[in-house]
């Protein structure tokens, strides 16, 4: 049973409500966030004048100059990203940006399973053999340095982008001696002398940086060619606020895709972003929606974290993923549609190939030695390596702890792992980084490659270092505040929305009662999978209550409560009274011209 927890942080809420105009109940939420004094005001109405400089990341200004050189010279640039959805992202801002400032240049995406992850010895062959002059990494390069070097004998020019954890070592004394590869500039804001405020900026947000301050320094030099808009005053200014708004929504995009914390920066860039994503002049994202059934105009960050980006990663998964920038780079609307509905197909493949994956890890798990490990390492030999990551990101969601997935792959071993809060998966990992040929990650989630002979000295290893107790495995449910549904109305409901965009690091606030009595419930949707309740609060007033979480588990739940012949009944449409405490958001249901509320119940014991 997970552990319920009310959020005591202290503030005048009431100062805080008066001051902003905002309700109590939220000021109490936006101090949960960690978020005080001038940062409400940022939190609530930061736009794009909140956004940091550019120049603020370390080597930015060696880059962008670097790169006006290059372009003023004529010279060959090859942009290098990665097959994940922010490596696409960012492949397509430095493209569509580098283009409008008159810069040749191109982009290769590596293969997953012909080239791996990230820069390699083969890729920069080739730059060089094909009269590429310079190469700029993106969302990935940090831990690239022999390939680099390589580079840099064959006469390139490397720049680096990126956001992933510096490698390092460290001597018996447990100091850190950071390995910074030897490009001609290093923009990554994880690096320990760089001066840029918010350091957890996803890989597409590092490009759109290079690109924003890039366009500023070239100035009139923007290609009046390729100007949205004609005839009208200083045509290279307004072509480049048109051509940031289009690269924003891009960033924004990969944010969530890749997980990043909604705060600070981040928030703000996918607060603005998607605001520019209603009404997108992207026709490939605009086909990308129409296929998988999405309004433009109701696009939220879950949308994009659970529909269209999976999509969009699935191509790089299962086939390639130039098709995912194609789409970003589609000029008609029914060559997009092709390829999105192509992305779709894809991701609903994976989809399958992912239940059936995750159906063996569990297998594999219970009733086995690995079933009492604090990490878990399941070598999976057969599952298509492309899947590691997603199965492993299911098995921290089963069992509440970190999880690598290891598949046989061409030359070795390869694995994905993703990460629980409180633990730092890189840096877990670096203690043991003898058993890996390489690896590389954050906090969140990381990749390796290692001999299969090491599979199990890895798995005792990680195990060993680990720090997480049996306490901090177990679920925890932080509730922001203990509210009675009698105190919910449509202004307060409507107020919540200034707290979104929600996901990671700004979660969907969690309100909680005690004492709701169940009258009256029944099963809905295709797969019956909704249920549907009529609820009653201490007062008798009754509410509507929907639940889309494990039906099965909570009819069990009911059953110890009540009884099995009360739970049956439940469903049978007689009247029923079983008491529980739940935690719930509460939202307004549009129907016909008739807004009702609703109760979104998310635990309940």
């Amino acid at each position: 049973m997970a552990q319920w927890f009310i959020s005591a942080k202290k503030a005048d809420f009431n100062k805080i409500a008066r001051d902003y105009g905002i309700d109590p109940v939220v000021a109490r939420i936006i101090r949960n966030r960690d978020i005080e004094g001038e940062e409400i005001g940022r939190y609530l109405k930061g736009g794009r004048e909140a956004m940091y400089s550019p120049l603020l990341l370390k080597d930015m200004d060696k880059a962008v100059n670097i790169l006006r050189d290059k372009i003023e010279a004529g010279a060959k640039i090859r942009i290098i990203g990665d097959y994940d959805a922010d490596g696409i992202c960012a492949s397509y801002i430095l493209l569509r940006g580098l283009a409008a400032c008159g810069a040749d240049a191109d982009t290769v995406i590596p293969h997953r399973i012909r080239d791996g992850y990230g820069l390699n010895e083969a890729l920069v062959e080739e730059a060089a053999a094909e009269g590429r002059d310079t190469i700029i990494t993106c969302d990935n390069g940090i831990a690239a340095a022999p390939q680099i070097e390589l580079a840099g004998r064959l006469g390139l020019t490397v720049i680096v982008t990126d956001h992933h954890e510096i490698p390092y070592e460290e001597d018996e004394e447990g100091n850190r001696s950071y390995l910074i590869p030897g490009a001609a500039a290093v923009v990554d804001p994880k690096q320990e002398d760089c001066p840029y405020p918010y350091k957890n900026i996803c890989g597409s947000t590092v490009a759109y940086k290079l690109i924003q301050q890039l366009t500023e320094v070239m100035g009139n030099a923007l290609q009046q060619g390729n100007a949205l808009i004609q005839g009208r005053e200083n045509p290279a200014a307004r072509e480049k606020e048109q051509l940031l708004e289009e690269l924003l929504e891009i960033a924004a995009f990969a944010t969530i895709c890749d997980v990043m914390e909604l705060r600070d920066e981040n928030r703000i860039i996918v607060k603005c972003g998607l605001e520019n994503m209603h009404s997108t002049r992207n026709i490939g994202l605009k086909a990308l929606m129409e296929v998988c059934g999405i309004d433009a105009k109701e696009l939220s960050a879950y949308h994009i974290g659970f529909v269209l980006g999976p999509c969009m990663n699935a191509t790089g998964r299962l086939d390639t993923a130039k098709r995912a920038l194609e789409l970003l780079q589609a000029g008609d609307r029914s060559r997009a549609v092709e390829l999105a509905g192509r992305l779709k197909g894809l991701n609903d493949s994976r989809k399958e190939l992912t239940i059936q994956g995750t159906e063996e890890a569990i297998g594999l798990i219970e009733g086995s030695s690995l079933l009492e490990d604090r990490v878990l390492v399941v070598y999976m030999p057969e599952v298509h390596e492309s899947l590691a990551g997603i199965i492993a990101g299911r098995l921290r969601e089963k069992y509440g702890r970190p999880a690598f997935v290891l598949t046989r792959a061409e030359g070795g071993v390869k694995g994905s792992g993703r990460s629980v809060e409180g633990y730092h998966m890189y840096e877990e990992m670096t203690l043991c980084k003898e058993y890996f040929t390489r690896y590389g990650g954050h906090r969140q989630a990381a990749g390796l490659s290692m001999e299969e002979k090491n599979i199990e000295s890895f798995r005792r290893a990680i195990n060993e270092s680990c720090r997480l107790t049996r306490e901090d495995l177990e679920e925890k449910v932080h509730i922001d505040v203990a509210m009675p549904l009698s105190y919910i109305t449509k202004r307060l409901v409507n107020e919540l929305e200034l707290l979104e965009p929600f996901g990671m690091g700004n979660r969907k606030p969690v309100f909680a009662q005690k004492d709701i009595h169940i009258l009256s419930g029944r099963i809905l949707g295709k797969n019956r999978n909704v249920g549907k309740y009529t609820i009653a609060d201490g007062s008798g007033r009754t509410y509507e209550m929907l639940y889309f979480g494990d039906l099965e588990a909570f009819r069990l739940f009911l059953e110890k409560r009540a009884g099995v012949y009360m739970a049956e009944r439940l469903y049978s449409g007689e009247r029923v009274d079983i008491a529980l405490s739940i935690t719930y958001y509460p939202v307004i249901n549009s129907y016909k011209g008739r807004e009702t509320l609703q109760i979104m119940m998310q635990h309940y014991r």
